[in-house]
């Protein structure tokens, strides 16, 4: 085995191969651009090199490896006896045709490091894990597999030290190590279920209720990273597509999956996907209104609003054509239309169809008398009966459509709307598409409209995380956006806090359009500590969720409960506390109370930015705590919290488990009697 030296060389080595893989790339670049052939594969290699020039210089001075595994002599290493490989985040190679210095996480060869142990040690002698200073080499340790590990001795020369089977120093500090910025890859931290579920094939859709601290974001991320390095081929045609809850949770996720070499993903959140260049939000709905629009039954409604301007054909259609008049009797014409109706898979192609239909049974007389029915024929006939289609199956804008039926709901809401839901959802005064005062949940409706007009892009794989806050008309917009590709749910009942918040997995799997895809638990946190995990699993029993309680990974952290008469005051103390110590700090409370605590920090020189900013103290509402993670969390207030929406209690659950070390939690008024 290499000692410490040794190492180290070799990570110098690797490094100087690195950077001439950047030049190397840089280099193509610039031939790339003098390649002839088309313009649309000139393009494309020109994106190409660009891109890897690019992700490869982005790699600075990040450790070029992180583990290694060593094969054991004999069949059960198989055709990698005796071979030892290192693993890093992207392929490293110092010349063509050489063995690669380092393999990429996502090489089949890679599975062993993460799955291999004393029990099943997969043909695997030794694994190393690699302790890094920033960009030096400090140390390692080894865990040997081949043997018992009550055989392996307790400390050996050279090494930083020695794991037993078990999870050892290098391994815990990774997982515990204080975090500032944005999330960061797990690649060196991923354990067997989490690489499981990162390696599902590309076909199998799969739901993660994830407690928090579970990694089940970082499962999702990487899970997006392992796909197109296994099927890049195939998704690069449609497309990845991550959704999250909002823009901050987004720009915490953000450095994630370039640091995996994947820069073509689209990150963006429901609302953004919807918007578009469709219409601009102007107005917000009341509680109740919102409640309607995002229910599933409004799928049927605006159905029956779409296809209630279909009507029965009352005249034949006649078209003159120089000494002739050609005529599709009234009872044929109404038989198209009711043909294409049923057949359609989009009210626009049902109108095709019906114009189409027409113009094939007047060429079918046309021809009966010896025309030469050539393409322009064709076009003339369909621009003359398109006025009697126009009649019995109107053209449509979407935006129009659903502007009629908010002006006046009643006629496709009737039975099943009640009167008062009819009500809440009504414009006060009729409004064209033009005029009206669009709100968030109009996009849903606006996008379900036009999806039944015609069918729009999908992906060949949608990772969607926060999963259980969706209603059902969002989980439908992303459904059709998903209809011909796979999907990753990602979630924690326990954390849904919008009104429609799901109850269980298998009616919002079945809202997603992927009723078979299969729920797989985690329950250990790694993130969260042992102090913070005990108080938030007291509020389980007050949540409307059925989930296992969370199993810390960790001993550690620090929770402290204090009372106090000035909780601008005491948010000032504890914050100038939490700057003594190591890593990123957020204090959360009740959004009303944010503005308040933001002048008292400024008042005293402390440095806030919002959730979205970079910053070691960030102030943070609430509602956009979710999906974020800070290693000193000072939550505000939790009795305000819990009473500030339907979900309180929920999101004070979200709200305790974004501590990843330690945890303050200021109260002036009685605590939730959930937490005792």
């Amino acid at each position: 085995m290499r000692g410490l030296e040794e190492e180290q060389a070799y990570a110098g080595r690797c490094r100087e191969a690195l950077r001439a893989m950047v030049a190397g790339a840089r280099e193509n670049v610039v031939v790339g651009e003098l390649t002839w052939g088309d313009r649309y594969t000139a393009e494309r290699l020109g994106y190409y090199l660009k891109s890897l020039a690019r992700e490869l210089a982005d790699e600075g001075d990040s450790p070029p490896f992180f583990g290694r595994i060593e094969y054991g002599v004999g069949a059960s290493a198989g055709e990698h006896s005796g071979q030892a490989y290192y693993l890093g985040r992207r392929h490293i190679s110092d010349a063509i045709g050489r063995p690669p210095l380092v393999i990429d996480w996502r090489a089949p060869v890679s599975t062993a490091f993460y799955r291999a142990g004393v029990r099943d040690p997969q043909g695997v002698a030794v694994r190393r894990r690699y302790g890094w200073s920033n960009a030096t080499l400090t140390g390692f340790e080894d865990e040997q597999l081949s043997r018992q590990s009550s055989d392996v001795p307790a400390e050996v020369p050279g090494v930083a030290g020695v794991g037993r089977g078990a999870v050892g120093g290098i391994l815990r500090a990774e997982i515990e190590r204080p975090r500032v910025g944005p999330m960061r890859d797990i690649v060196a931290t991923i354990q067997p279920e989490q690489d499981e579920l990162v390696r599902a094939e590309l076909e199998a859709s799969i739901c993660v209720q994830g407690a928090p601290g579970t990694g089940k974001t970082a499962v999702g991320l990487h899970r997006a990273a392992y796909l197109l390095y296994a099927h890049r081929a195939r998704l690069q045609r449609n497309g990845v597509l991550v959704l999250g809850p909002n823009r901050a949770f987004l720009h915490y996720i953000s450095a994630v999956l370039p640091t995996l070499g994947e820069v073509d993903v689209e990150q963006t959140t429901v609302d953004d996907l919807l918007i578009g260049e469709k219409l601009t939000v102007r107005a917000a709905d009341e509680p109740a209104a919102a409640l309607v629009k995002h229910d599933g039954r409004m799928a049927e409604i605006l159905q029956r609003a779409l296809y209630g301007r279909v009507r029965v054909p009352r005249e034949a259609v006649v078209v003159p054509d120089s000494s002739y008049r050609w005529r599709v009797n009234q009872y044929e014409f109404a038989q198209m239309v009711e043909d294409a109706r049923e057949e359609a898979t989009a009210y626009g192609i049902g109108r095709e169809r019906v114009i189409s239909r027409l113009v094939a049974a007047l060429q079918r007389q046309a021809e009966a008398r010896g025309q030469n029915c050539n393409g322009v024929w064709l076009r003339r006939m369909a621009r003359a009966v398109t006025p009697a289609v126009d009649e019995v199956w109107p053209a449509v804008k979407p935006a129009e459509v659903l502007a009629e039926f908010l002006s006046d709901p009643a006629p496709a809401a009737e039975g099943i709307l009640s009167q008062q839901e009819q009500l809440v959802i009504a414009w006060k005064r009729p409004r064209k598409a033009g005029s009206a005062l669009w709100t968030a949940a109009d996009l849903v409706l606006l996008d379900e409209v036009s999806a039944l007009v015609g069918r729009g892009e999908s992906y060949g794989h949608v990772i969607i995380d926060e999963a259980q806050d969706l209603s059902p008309m969002q989980c439908r917009a992303i459904a059709r956006r998903s209809e011909h590709g796979s999907i990753t749910v990602l979630g924690d009942l326990a954390q849904g806090t919008t009104p429609w918040a799901a109850g269980d997995w298998a009616q919002q799997l079945s809202h997603l359009g992927k009723p078979e895809a299969e729920v797989i638990a985690l329950t250990t946190g790694y993130r969260v500590p042992a102090a913070v995990v005990a108080i938030a699993n007291r509020l389980l029993a007050g949540l409307q969720a059925k989930v296992p309680a969370t199993r810390s990974f960790r001993t550690d952290g620090r929770l402290a409960l204090s009372h106090t008469d000035d909780l601008a005051a005491g948010c000032v103390d504890a914050v100038r506390g939490a700057l003594k110590e190591e890593g990123s700090i957020g204090v959360i409370a009740a959004d009303e109370a944010i503005a308040e605590l933001t002048a008292a920090l400024h008042a005293d020189g402390i440095e806030t930015v919002a959730p979205d900013g970079d910053g070691r103290v960030a102030l943070v509402p609430a509602s956009l705590a979710k999906g974020l993670e800070y290693d000193h969390v000072i939550a505000v207030e939790p009795a305000a919290i819990a009473e500030a929406e339907t979900r309180g209690l929920n999101r004070l659950y979200v709200v305790l488990t974004r501590a990843v070390s330690r945890l303050d939690v200021l109260y002036h008024r009685p605590l939730p009697a959930e937490l005792g």
